[in-house]
């Protein structure tokens, strides 16, 4: 499998420099937590790394390849991007929605192919989905709808998978499901990267921390050396309190 690699990517909105001189290596079979405040550039930064925006100057590349030149076709094969808040327009099935994850396999007109119905049958069953399986997604609750798109993200087993905020409005129980999914996605060599606010989650199943702050990095590197006391104070102007034990860690924010 193959990591993705940014090196002095700058990315501008309009005249805005929204990402400035951006170097991080997303590892493959490592799961990256991508957090910071609100407006720090996360989007832009998950964006640009699944090649839906052009930087201005710097250089993308997963494994050998530089991402520009592996061509609309070939990165959907190789790559799944789930945005924040994604919606779903038509009034088509659950079982419809999480099939277009495939959609470079897909046949233009007809039903499923068969070859296909074990990765959506997976892909349903490991998101809680079996009994939504028929009902039309726009009909769904917010919570509801973020289980369909995160399997649509990973029924077709990309190598490189890139969500937004996947556990937003999501109840505790799916919360971490969802980032127990993309746990497990790492573990079997896949290249993971999610945008998430969840600090404890991010502390609990991340191999890896990017912070980005004001559309520069603030630290990179394993969780216990990123999200520390002193690094969580500076990305989000507060006192933080880190509190382990025998359960785990968890994060307090404490004015």
């Amino acid at each position: 499998m193959s990591g993705l690699f940014l090196k002095g990517v700058t990315v501008k909105r309009g005249e805005r420099v929204v990402l400035d001189d951006i170097n991080v290596t997303f590892a493959a079979a490592r799961l990256t937590a991508v957090i910071g405040p609100n407006g720090a550039g996360k989007s832009t930064l998950l964006e640009t790394a699944a090649g839906l925006l052009v930087p201005v100057s710097g250089v993308l590349r997963l494994g050998d390849a530089d991402l520009t030149s592996i061509g609309r076709q070939g990165l959907a094969r190789r790559r799944a991007y789930l945005p924040q808040r994604a919606s779903v327009d038509w009034p088509i099935s659950v079982e419809r929605v999480v099939a277009l994850g495939l959609m470079p396999q897909l046949p233009a007109f007809g039903g499923l192919p068969h070859a296909l119905l074990p990765a959506i049958d997976r892909a349903i069953e490991e998101c809680d989905l079996s009994a939504l399986r028929d009902r039309q997604a726009t009909g769904l609750s917010g919570g509801e709808l973020a289980r369909v798109n995160l399997a649509r993200a990973i029924v077709g087993d990309p190598e490189l998978l890139i969500v937004d905020e996947p556990t937003a409005g999501l109840d505790p129980r799916h919360a971490i499901d969802a980032a127990r999914r993309l746990r497990a996605r790492a573990d079997v060599g896949r290249t993971v990267v999610m945008a998430i606010h969840d600090l404890d989650l991010a502390l609990r199943f991340a191999d890896d921390v990017v912070a980005v702050r004001d559309g520069r990095l603030l630290g990179v590197g394993p969780v216990a050396d990123v999200m520390t006391e002193d690094m969580l104070g500076r990305l989000y102007d507060v006192r933080v309190s880190i509190r382990r034990d025998d359960d785990g860690a968890s994060i307090r924010f404490l004015d």
